[in-house]
Parts: C-alpha cells; structure tokens; sequence
C-alpha cells in the first residue's frame, strides 16, 4: 500500500485527504498530515482515525512513497528547506501550486518530482487532475500517482508550458461557471419574482444535466446548441443576445488569469533565489 504524506491541510491539501479516503483510493493508516498550524492537522486526523497528525514538516515526508505539497507559493521555498535533509532519491515530491515550476523543485530535492493540479470537483470524485512531470521521474511512480488520482478524478498529463490556461479550464473553471450560474439566478429571480432556492435548485440540476450529456453521453458543445435551439425559436433569440455580450469576454478573462500567473511566478522565482 502507498505511503502518503501531505504537508498543509488547508484548502486543497485538506479536500484531497478527505477524496482519497472517502473514494478508497487510502485508507487513514497510510496517510500522515503537518501543517503550519498544528490544530489544522490534528482536526483532520481526529475526523479520520488513523491519519496520523505529525508536528513537523520533515517527519511528514520521511519514508514515503509520495508527498504532496499543498502550501502557498511564497511558503514553498522554506517548506523544501524543512524536508530537503530527510527526503531520499527514491521519493516523489508532489506540488499541486501551478506558480512553483519543476526546475525549481528539481533544482532544491535529490528525488523525483511532479506538479499535479486538483480541482474542487474532486470532492465530489469527479472531474480531471492535471499532472506534469519532472525529468527524473520512473514510469512506475507515475502509474502510481495516477492510481491514487484516478479514484477521484481523470488524471491528464499535461506540458507545463499550459498549465495556466488547463488550470483556468478544469480547476479555476468550477468557480467561473458557478459565477455565471449565480449571475443567471440573479436575474431571474430579480425579472420574475421567482424564489431564490427554486431558482437555484432548477440551475443546479440543469448545470449537472449539461455535464453528463457534455461526458457521459458524448455530446460537443456545438452539438448540445444545436439540438436546445431551435431556428427563430426562443433560446436561438438569447444566443442572439449571448454571442454579442460575451464577445470577448473569455479572452480577457484569461489574459488577466496569464498576467497574474507571470507575476505569482516572478515572485516564487525571488523566493528561490533568496537563500535560507
């Protein structure tokens, strides 16, 4: 059985304990959690007897097969200090933060590296994991990786050189549609008077709907408008409309999703630089 650790529960680190525990991907046992503040990891492990709540950094990566690294940016750099003198060659170090690069995790660890990219919908044991992997890394170690990864999500490999704009589809892209959704809600209920939460729960199950047919039944986007909208009809008008008001809207979007990315980078590259 695969070893685990995970440094930082927060967030992310914390959503993917509890994927991996829940989908059976681990059982508790294998699993050893540390995090800045002590009580965070203590918590989870009092949630899922059997995790194991550990004070350090260090001893959260010594001896396993995998740790991942769920921390801020800015923290990675201090955090690859805590561990470097207890991680061997035969380890994977895994980051799930899309600014800290592999040749930064290549250049500071004697192991082999990887960057995988969660997203939320994980916690619902769907949706895809990005993963990106450093030069030094065995078959082996990726087919086990992806195992794990596959019991709560699609594992995808990924360059590296797009993880900015797949992270803006798969990870970043549950709160954008969750965003237009909400806008979508709004209005109705401001134009019609109709109740916020059968509001929702229609949009809710629509949102759900649209993603099998989009998956599971094999449907392209251009497909599904074709077979909703009919000619002259009603939804065609509100395309009509849609077409105009989100001209260009995307691409602006993801521009201001690269410009901060180039910076986060710019400063996790400051980081490295500084010694410790």
């Amino acid at each position: 059985m695969v070893n685990v650790g995970f440094i930082g529960t927060g967030s992310m680190g914390g959503m993917l304990v509890e994927a991996f525990i829940r989908s059976g991907a681990l059982p508790p046992e294998c699993i050893a959690v540390a995090n800045r503040t002590p009580a965070k990891a203590e918590r989870l492990a009092l949630r899922y007897p059997g995790v194991r709540a550990v004070r350090s950094n260090a001893e959260a990566a010594a001896g396993r097969d995998i740790v991942f690294l769920c921390v801020k940016p800015l923290d990675f750099k201090t955090v690859i200090d805590e561990i470097r003198a207890s991680v061997q060659p035969e380890q994977l170090i895994v980051s799930i933060t899309s600014p800290v690069l592999l040749a930064h995790l290549e250049e500071w660890l004697p192991c082999r590296v990887a960057k995988v990219i969660p997203s939320i919908t994980n916690m619902a044991l769907s949706g895809v994991t990005l993963c990106i992997y450093g030069s030094r890394i065995e078959p082996e170690q990726m087919a086990m990786l992806e195992g794990l990864l596959s019991h709560i999500s699609q594992p995808i490999r990924i360059d590296e050189k797009y993880t900015r704009v797949v992270s803006d589809l798969s990870s970043c892209g549950p709160a954008f549609m969750a965003f237009v959704l909400r806008r979508f809600v709004d209005a109705a209920v401001e134009e019609t008077g109709i109740g916020r939460e059968d509001a929702e729960r229609l949009a809710a199950g629509m949102l759900l709907g649209t993603g099998r047919l989009l998956t599971g039944e094999g449907l392209s986007a251009d497909e599904l408008i074709r077979r909703v909208s009919v000619p002259g009809g009603i939804t065609a008008a509100a395309l009509k409309q849609l077409d105009t008001e989100l001209d260009g809207v995307f691409n602006r979007l993801i521009r201001t999703t690269h410009a901060k990315f180039r910076e986060d980078l710019a400063k996790v590259d400051q980081s490295f630089a500084v010694k410790h």
